[in-house]
């Protein structure tokens, strides 16, 4: 039992939110994709595949995190405890564990079509590097945006078997959503990150973070409202989009306090209600 604990410490399974994030973007594209019209069974399984997959390579990809990261995490109050940095488990357990995980979720992989597949498989090396990414440049977020959205061209495909402007459209906003609420979330570490020398979005606009939120808020929500003219989605899709649009600027950004770091992990932490929102109002256009 000690170390199932300690598994689910180092996987992150006990933070659903992690996995949420990356699971909302492959609903919503699944959602944009299928017809609604015909048998559930192929959404309902889909919806089961990416569930799967995205618990899957979130834990796989925190493993691979805490390895990098490791001196980085013993010299971070929040993380000094994580299982790797802690030295709780072994490095080379936790490659194990990492390749063990990716073969399960190369197991879903397999149940979609060809082209899914070999773009998934496209997209590895990108998740795999990104803890690499805040030792380089101050845009590491924009490589996390880049990957945790990737699902939603994924998902469109897997049920079309071809790319459309759609969900390049809606996957270039919702790069933007994960760029905002990973800068809010940055500002819990922004003191000790500073100390050790990596860099983020968090620290890079630190002087005027809300200035940046709206960009990045206002970019994603430009691109849902556009996906949904696109796809011809009914007046109640707009109607819906308001809430999306004040807990955008109203909850998250004008409640912002980069000083709290409990006040930014409540507002990081409340992304996995806005993902709701947005599958229910997708939903909405497309069935009601």
């Amino acid at each position: 039992m000690k170390h199932l604990n300690l598994f689910i410490e180092l996987t992150r399974l006990n933070k659903p939110i992690g996995y949420m994030l990356l699971f909302w973007p492959c609903l919503w594209g699944l959602t944009l994709a299928y017809d609604f019209s015909a048998d559930l069974t192929i959404y309902l399984k889909y919806l089961i595949l990416f569930f799967l997959g995205s618990i899957l390579m979130r834990s796989s990809g925190c493993i691979v995190n805490d390895i990098v990261d490791k001196k980085f995490d013993q010299r971070v109050g929040r993380t000094k405890n994580r299982p790797i940095a802690s030295g709780k488990i072994s490095t080379t357990l936790g490659w194990i564990y990492t390749f063990v995980l990716c073969f399960f979720a190369f197991l879903v992989l397999i149940n979609f079509n060809n082209l899914t597949i070999v773009l998934a498989l496209i997209s590895m090396p990108f998740a795999f590097t990104y803890p690499l990414m805040k030792r380089i440049t101050y845009w590491p977020q924009l490589f996390l945006g880049i990957t945790f959205n990737y699902g939603l061209v994924l998902a469109w495909i897997s049920i079309n078997n071809e790319i459309s402007i759609v969900p390049i459209i809606f996957y270039i906003g919702a790069i933007f959503w994960t760029l905002g609420y990973d800068t809010i979330y940055g500002y819990q570490d922004i003191k000790d990150d500073e100390i050790i020398g990596v860099k983020s979005t968090s620290i890079k606009f630190k002087n005027n973070p809300k200035n940046f939120l709206i960009l990045c808020y206002l970019v994603f929500f430009i691109s849902l409202v556009f996906s949904g003219v696109l796809m011809k989605f009914n007046n109640i899709f707009y109607f819906a989009s308001v809430v999306t649009f004040i807990h955008l600027f109203f909850f998250q950004i004008k409640t912002l306090d980069i000083e709290i770091p409990n006040k930014c992990l409540k507002i990081f932490k409340s992304n996995n209600i806005l993902g709701l929102i947005i599958y229910l109002n997708i939903l909405c256009g497309k069935i009601v």
